[in-house]
């Protein structure tokens, strides 16, 4: 989570000049009202506290408790000086986004440093502290908005995101993820579909270790699309985390930048399609700090911005060079995508898994094809579709 990826990603987006005649919100930081949304007030108070504790306890340690209070200080969530003044300020980011957004100045707003889609209501959590993603979705629904989508492509359950809203009808959460077997939090299982009133408003979709470009675009496709035709959000709110990227160190899925720009694009077009172009972007996991997320975060808002950047562009000379000087070790990407095509087969019904000769790729395939199948016919009904008609 190192702060320089978005550094870096800012740098490579002036540099290609992507960003020439764009404006730039610098957010405030997040009252404690906008918390409060989501979060509890003990809670607040404890990351505010952070600030009062001795020197000793901001020094890295091995052998940092699992059970600390409120999630702060164990080994996903060390703690730092500032550190609520800094969730705070990723918050409005998010929430700055939002409300470009609704006021009508803009249809599409990117919250680079957002998406701590796994922060709790009294919990950090996954390198969260506050949940900037739910807080802007709970401001959004007093604010105009009572038919939200939010699609999550992190490498992680959105596990975070989904329990806020686990109940509410007028959020459709939707989160594409390695299977929880697999990878922490533990949670995303084709099953879980929401609670009471919410029940058939939160969409999971597991896919195994190694998923690669068209493996993962096949299960996007055959799933993503048809759930937000039939919510027919009125704005879609997208988590793109990047550490799905074959080189992160974190996770296990094999996806190219092509693929992720992919993602991207295919968010872009529901949001067009079903919500009159208003689509809410924010960041979140990706560890590739140097290779990856800054081309990936680049591509993003390209897509924001209608100013698409062909995957064979050279990277520029000046990112290069300062690159260069930060980190000498890192092998360089010298264009930006990773030379895949990033096609797919489309998801054609149950049984319907075409075999390409390829014996990997086939059991891919069939692999995939059963995540599909139990994720539709887990929520599929309760949104008013057939689980096995791929034209739903």
């Amino acid at each position: 989570m190192n702060p320089v990826r978005l550094d870096l990603t800012m740098a490579l987006a002036t540099s290609i000049g992507l960003l020439e005649g764009v404006e730039v919100v610098e957010p405030a930081a997040a009252t404690e009202p906008d918390l409060l949304r989501i979060h509890t007030a003990r809670y607040i108070e404890a990351v505010k506290d952070v600030d009062n504790r001795p020197p000793e306890d901001f020094e890295p340690r091995d052998d940092a408790p699992t059970d600390a209070p409120f999630g702060l200080g164990n080994s996903d969530n060390p703690i730092f000086p500032h550190m609520h003044e800094a969730a705070s300020t990723i918050v409005g980011g998010t929430l700055a986004a939002a409300k470009e957004i609704a006021a009508g100045r803009a249809r599409r707003a990117v919250s680079i440093g957002g998406g701590m889609h796994h922060a709790l209501a009294s919990a950090a959590s996954g390198f969260c502290v506050y949940n900037d993603v739910a807080v802007a979705i709970s401001w959004l629904l007093e604010n105009g908005y009572d038919r939200i989508a939010y699609i999550d492509v992190d490498v992680h359950h959105g596990d975070g995101v989904e329990r806020a809203f686990q109940g509410d009808p007028r959020v459709l959460t939707v989160s594409i993820h390695q299977h929880p077997a697999t990878l922490w939090p533990g949670t995303g299982w084709s099953s879980e579909v929401g609670i009471d009133e919410g029940a058939g408003r939160a969409v999971n979709l597991p896919v195994l270790p190694g998923t690669s470009d068209p493996v993962w675009l096949r299960a996007f496709h055959a799933v993503v699309p048809g759930a937000i035709a039939a919510f027919a959000p009125q704005i879609i709110v997208s988590q793109c985390g990047v550490d799905t990227h074959r080189e992160d160190p974190l996770a296990d899925l094999a996806l190219s930048v092509d693929g992720q720009r992919a993602a991207f694009l295919a968010m872009r077009d529901l949001a067009d399609r079903y919500a009159e172009g208003r689509w809410l972007a924010v960041g979140g996991g990706g560890y590739g700090l140097v290779r990856v997320v800054p081309r990936s975060w680049t591509h993003l808002i390209a897509a924001a911005l209608d100013r698409d950047i062909d995957p064979a562009t050279p990277i520029p000379e000046e990112w290069n060079a300062r690159i260069t000087r930060l980190a000498p070790a890192v092998e360089l990407p010298t264009a930006m995508g990773d030379g895949e095509l990033a096609h797919y087969l489309p998801w054609d019904g149950p049984g319907g898994a075409p075999e390409t000769g390829d014996s990997a790729y086939d059991r891919a395939l069939v692999r995939v094809d059963g995540s599909i199948q139990a994720t539709r016919r887990a929520v599929f009904p309760l949104l008013g579709l057939d689980p096995d008609d791929p034209r739903d």
